[in-house]
């Protein structure tokens, strides 16, 4: 099986309006740029996204939200994205703000193959409305659904073309379990190698849960806010 696409267009190009997708990422520390803009030349929309942010309003994701073709986010922190805020305001975007660890298990449970889970996060509040509560030793536990996508859109530093995925430190965030949270898993790679080029012991994302990969860039790897001491 052949999984290496000549571009970031191709790899994205059936992706269709209405789906489901979840974007790797922290901030803007390791996010696919490349896909991200693709998504935004291809013009489809209705999309739901599950990242941990929202990008800013010039980048990232918020580049999808300024051209309206997000429907609904499933995040956790969106606090650096003014358009994002007046959307929400406005009516004009449906979004699940979730807790971060939250978030972050109810991808690793559905890359498990776990429906769902048992977790104190968000008991008591807003977030509880509506879902099963159980008590657990003498503790109170909010019932949590694992989360799926139709595709799920990483970035890595290395990856050879069976699909093998090696991330740079921080960069690997929620990308490693968002890998296997996708029905499709595209991923983009600084340097894209042949196989046994990498070490496996240095394997973060086995290339059974990659089906396409592409080498991405120019990369301007930004970050939110540029602090200076003088």
């Amino acid at each position: 099986m052949n999984k290496v696409f000549e571009s970031a267009a191709a790899a994205i190009a059936d992706i269709p309006n209405g789906a489901t997708i979840m974007l790797g990422g922290f901030g803007l520390n390791g996010i696919p740029e490349s896909s991200i803009n693709a998504l935004v030349q291809s013009g489809i929309s209705g999309l739901t996204c599950i990242s941990n942010n929202a990008g800013v309003d010039d980048f990232g994701l918020g580049l999808l939200l300024k051209t309206r073709q997000i429907k609904k986010m499933i995040s956790s922190y969106v606090g650096e994205n003014a358009e994002f805020e007046r959307q929400l305001l406005s009516g004009e975007l449906e979004v699940d703000l979730v807790p971060q660890g939250t978030l972050a298990t109810s991808i690793q449970m559905a890359g498990m193959g776990i429906p769902a889970y048992f977790t104190p996060a968000g008991f008591g509040t807003e977030i509880a409305a509506g879902k099963e509560v159980r008590e657990f030793n003498g503790k109170m536990y909010l019932m949590e659904k694992a989360l799926h996508a139709d595709f799920a859109i990483v970035k890595a530093w290395k990856g050879d073309t069976a699909g093998n995925l090696v991330f740079r430190k921080t960069t690997r965030n929620f990308s490693t379990s968002m890998a296997r949270a996708g029905n499709i898993t595209i991923a983009e790679v600084e340097q894209l190698l042949e196989p046994g080029q990498i070490d496996p012991d240095e394997v973060h994302v086995p290339g059974v849960y990659v089906h396409r990969i592409f080498q991405g860039g120019p990369y301007e790897k930004r970050i939110e806010r540029k602090t200076v001491k003088l």
